[in-house]
């Protein structure tokens, strides 16, 4: 129909549904950066991407995709790459459920960095970025993705963003993500890596199935920071004595690291000596439990205590068990202070003494404050992507009404489908980090997970793991912040 020919009415609609189409939303700046003592050029493409879902269209009797969601991502490009099949390119997440991609953005991977103390603590408000000369940057593309419901990833309208918030729907929307964002910006053929903490490990191992058998693309490698594959070894329940025995060496080097325990020994001669009672006279203990005799139980009480710097009286009240959430309020209750979960060297203090756990997270306190502001002025000020909507850097509203139904009467568990993935694929390396401090994913549980997850003998070559002296974030300490560059950059090399 000729424009003029068109009535009034037909002409409102027609704007309508144009204003009412979701559209992607992307801005393009121009940076630079020094690394290693080389100036390196880059382009940041940053904003929101519409995912479409194809739909049955009962009226059509056909399947149409339909836009669903518009997920924010901030991708960070080399220039001057001739070859991008020569050019890694590596997508990353946080976990939560519910965080945003934040932290690893600009904790570790990304090219600028949020200003903390070198041990990690917050410096005196306001806060500030630097250039972040430890960026993977000389090594990787990068691609930060934030899963639904974080930053500023939101449904269409008309959409519910509950739908979303389930482990199962949250790998597809993750992939369809990445299948989409490697199509248009053509990195079929360029190695590909994924990088995750904590939850983000458990989103990487599903996403290294669903990528593969979904569309099709294998990966070159897995970045696991502070990792958590298999829940039981996390869930502390009473049908449940894994966690108490597997988080026993993260107790001790907890202990260890604030006084509690004889200083002069090495912090790894005491986890060695853990980690052999725990795993030997502590499980076969748990294991016999009332049938163990008076004098046994008391002797594996001394040592647990020994080796924790919990009372004796305590853990036998306790049933020779010490739970996690107990053990950073008992710690130095008798200071007035209580310990971290995700880092343990930080202490907090409650406004009791004589509450059963800690009020808050002490960790978090330091970090939360510094990466929201920073990442709210650089996203406007150099990224040049403006809105009003509030970046939602960990959403308690997704974490507290995710979904595990696909585990219904089971714990969580990803490892299987990493162990097919690295059999299907024999080139799929895995390097994992922990952190000796981390009491949310304790390194000893990491080591559980992997030493049963039944991978042929051929391929355990292709895992590998760092250690660090610091917790679940460990790169806020700038000594394993150097040190994580050095062998996350090996391991891209190794596995490109």
């Amino acid at each position: 129909m000729p424009e003029e020919a068109k009535k009034p009415e037909d002409k409102k609609e027609e704007k309508k549904d144009e204003k009412s189409t979701p559209k992607d939303n992307i801005v393009t700046t121009k940076h630079s950066i020094k690394i290693g003592g080389k100036t390196l050029k880059y382009t940041v493409t940053t904003g929101t991407m519409v995912l479409k879902e194809e739909v049955n269209d009962k009226e059509k009797d056909a399947e149409v995709e339909k836009p669903r969601a518009q997920i924010f991502f901030t991708a960070y490009t080399l220039d001057g790459v001739r070859d991008k099949a020569k050019r890694p390119i590596t997508f990353s997440f946080n976990g939560g459920p519910g965080s945003s991609s934040v932290w690893l953005h600009l904790g570790v991977l990304g090219p600028r960095r949020v200003v903390l103390t070198n041990e990690g603590e917050m410096p005196k408000p306001p806060f500030k970025l630097t250039d972040n000369e430890y960026s993977v940057l000389d090594e990787t593309d990068l691609v930060f993705i934030d899963p639904m419901s974080t930053g500023f990833s939101r449904p269409v309208e008309g959409e519910k963003s509950k739908e979303w918030h389930t482990f199962t729907k949250d790998i597809a929307s993750v992939g369809d993500f990445i299948r989409l964002y490697t199509t248009r910006y053509n990195r079929w053929l360029s190695p590909k890596f994924l990088a995750g903490e904590s939850y983000g490990t458990t989103r990487a191992a599903g996403l290294s199935g669903y990528l593969a058998d979904r569309h099709g693309m294998l990966l070159n490698g897995l970045m696991l920071i502070s990792a958590v594959l298999d829940f039981t070894t996390l869930d502390f329940n009473y049908n449940n004595d894994l966690p108490y025995i597997l988080f026993v060496p993260g107790y001790t080097a907890t202990a260890w690291y604030h006084g509690k325990l004889d200083k002069k020994k090495p912090l790894k001669t005491w986890l060695k000596e853990s980690e052999e009672f725990a795993s030997g006279e502590y499980a076969t203990a748990l294991m016999k439990d009332a049938s163990l005799s008076k004098e046994e139980r008391r002797k594996v009480a001394e040592k647990l205590s020994y080796l924790t710097g919990i009372s004796v009286e305590f853990i036998e009240r306790g049933n020779l068990r010490i739970h996690t959430f107990h053990f950073f309020k008992e710690l130095l209750r008798d200071q007035g202070k209580t310990i971290g979960r995700l880092d343990s060297r930080y202490t907090g203090i409650d406004r009791l003494g004589v509450t059963e756990t800690f009020e808050y997270d002490p960790l978090f306190a330091q970090v939360n404050g510094p990466y929201t502001a920073a990442f709210n002025d650089y996203i406007r000020s150099e990224l040049k992507f403006e809105t009003d909507s509030p970046y939602e850097i960990l959403s308690d509203k997704v974490w507290r009404q995710w979904s595990y139904s696909y585990f219904e009467n089971q714990y969580v568990n990803v490892a299987e489908t990493l162990r097919a993935a690295m059999t299907f694929n024999k080139y799929l390396k895995v390097y994992v980090a922990n952190g000796y401090y981390d009491l949310g994913t304790p390194y000893f549980a990491t080591e559980y997970t992997f030493n049963h997850l039944a991978l042929d003998e051929s391929l355990r070559k292709n895992i590998s793991m760092g250690y660090y002296e610091a917790g679940h974030m460990m790169y806020v300490h700038i000594p394993s912040l150097k040190q994580m560059k050095k062998d996350l950059s090996k391991f891209i090399k190794d596995a490109s």
